[in-house]
């Protein structure tokens, strides 16, 4: 078994009784580490020069004593065991040296209990160690936590909340004063101070978040609006992680922020949002009316011009005759040649502005839009409308259709499909038109491309009405797009400052 090392200091100026006493140690199975000492300085010195387990002190030495012997002990600021051992104290001696604060007085001629006393004393004196260690790390923590909590933008805190809904703060740092403009030490004394600065319509939601966070024991996350005694108002965060109490009451420690200048910045990115959304949808009205405009002309000017010619051609091939030869040939060739220039001019002026859309609704222009993709590129294209008495808003019905034009362009210049599906109809208050074809499928890589317009301008359009659209490949091959917009497109208000933020 191996031996417990023990550092004896011995106040003692008996070499004989000095040499007894670790030889008791010693046959109790310690590993004695000793040193005699037998006037005041010595054992100043001996005590400076390190640590001891225990000390032992004679009552009666020549020119020294066991009383002063612990005054000198206790002024050094130690804590060992310190016993007081003689042959000569009497009872009243020897509580008076206890009450001065010797742990316990042994007879010399009784040393049987001396190795039980110590080792008890031994064991509390780790107890004690251990324990202001333990405070000492505590008081550190503390330090650390009150430091950081001073330190943290907000106002840390804990807030309990009482069976009967009754809140009270068992904390507050000293963001309080910055937060709210009151000390912490006031909102602790009146937590409903902390109510009744929140805003009358914010209130209610205040209470409610503690509530049911406090019967489903969860985080409590809440935001509202704040209005401090200097007279501003601010937006602030209220997060906490919830405990139960002895008592039943459900408490939070977390922190307050000030969310003041990010709920401007989202009320002004939402503003910058809609007035963006406002700019592209009268953009997309513009050109709208631009193609009108210049459909208008190519059919009513030019398409007129054409005929005009094409009878002209006309007139001139009967004039020529059979007998004309070549010449009758070439005026039969140049008709052909304005026949096709005029079905040109009138596709055209279908695809800048298609009066279908008008006059027989979005169903019948893309059945039309369909019939001219088909007759152009050669790619079947079936359609299928569910309900050919879909009525949206022009405005509407013109950006499905301007989508479904570019969807088809799409196909025809990367796809290499040979056939394409359309299906149009109505669910719920939704307009749905899905788009399929069996061509190689679209990659991941064509949605980053830098200069894929045509992706982005179909979403951003439909974005600006509710809507929304998903592109993805199918398998085995092709590409399916899925478009979903409200039969009624949001109004977007002229931005103003919220009245929420001051």
């Amino acid at each position: 078994m191996d031996k417990r090392p023990l550092a004896v200091l011995l106040v003692e100026d008996n070499e004989d009784d000095a040499f007894l006493l670790i030889d008791r140690f010693r046959r109790a199975g310690f590993e004695v580490d000793a040193e005699r000492v037998q006037d005041a300085d010595a054992m100043r010195a001996a005590l400076a020069r390190r640590e001891w387990d225990v000390v032992l002190s004679d009552y009666r030495l020549p020119g020294f004593s066991g009383d002063a012997a612990l005054r000198l002990f206790r002024e050094e600021g130690r804590d060992e065991p310190f016993f007081i051992i003689s042959g000569t104290i009497d009872d009243a001696t020897a509580s008076a040296a206890m009450r001065a604060g010797a742990q316990d007085f042994l007879s010399k001629d009784r040393l049987d209990r001396l190795v039980p006393a110590v080792e008890r004393e031994l064991r509390e004196a780790r107890v004690r160690r251990e324990r202001a260690t333990a405070i000492e790390a505590a008081h550190r923590h503390e330090g650390r936590l009150a430091a950081l909590a001073a330190n943290i933008p907000g106002m840390v805190f804990q807030l309990e909340r009482g069976t009967q809904g009754t809140i009270r703060f068992d904390y507050v740092s000293e963001g309080a004063q910055l937060l709210f403009g009151v000390p912490p030490g006031e909102l602790q004394a009146d937590p409903g101070r902390l109510l009744s600065m929140i805003l009358a319509e914010d209130r209610p939601g205040f209470l409610e978040a503690l509530s049911a966070c406090s019967q489903g024991l969860a985080t409590l996350n809440w935001e509202g609006r704040i209005q401090i005694p200097s007279g501003d108002t601010k937006w602030i965060n209220v997060r906490g992680t919830p405990t139960v109490t002895e008592t039943g009451a459900v408490r939070w420690e977390g922190v307050m922020w000030n969310i003041t200048l990010s709920k401007e910045t989202q009320h002004a990115l939402s503003a910058s949002r809609a007035q963006l959304a406002e700019l592209s949808n009268h953009l997309q009205r513009v050109k709208e009316d631009e193609r009108e405009r210049i459909a208008r002309d190519i059919h009513d000017v030019l398409g007129g011009l054409l005929i005009a010619i094409k009878i002209e051609v006309s007139l001139l091939a009967n004039k020529l005759g059979t007998e004309a030869g070549a010449h009758g040939g070439r005026a039969q060739r140049i008709a052909a040649l304005v026949d096709d220039a005029i079905g040109t001019t009138g596709r055209v002026a279908r695809e800048l502005r298609p009066g279908i859309l008008k006059e027989f609704g979005l169903a019948a222009a893309i059945e039309g839009h369909a019939e001219d993709f088909i007759q152009r590129t050669g790619v079947s294209c079936e359609v299928l409308c569910a309900d050919h008495d879909i009525e949206p808003p022009e405005d509407t019905a013109v950006a499905i259709f301007r989508v479904f034009q570019e969807a088809l362009t799409n196909v025809s210049k990367h796809a290499q499909a040979q056939h394409v599906e359309v299906r149009l109809m109505q669910e719920g208050d939704e307009i749905v038109l899905q788009l399929r074809d069996d061509g190689i499928g679209i990659r991941s890589a064509d949605f980053a491309k830098p200069r894929s317009f045509g992706l982005r301008g179909m979403r951003e359009r439909i974005a600006s009405l509710g809507g929304s659209i998903e592109i993805h490949a199918q398998a085995p091959r092709g590409t399916e797009l899925l478009l979903r917009a409200p039969m009624q497109a949001p109004e977007f208000a002229s931005p103003s400052r919220h009245p929420e933020i001051l």
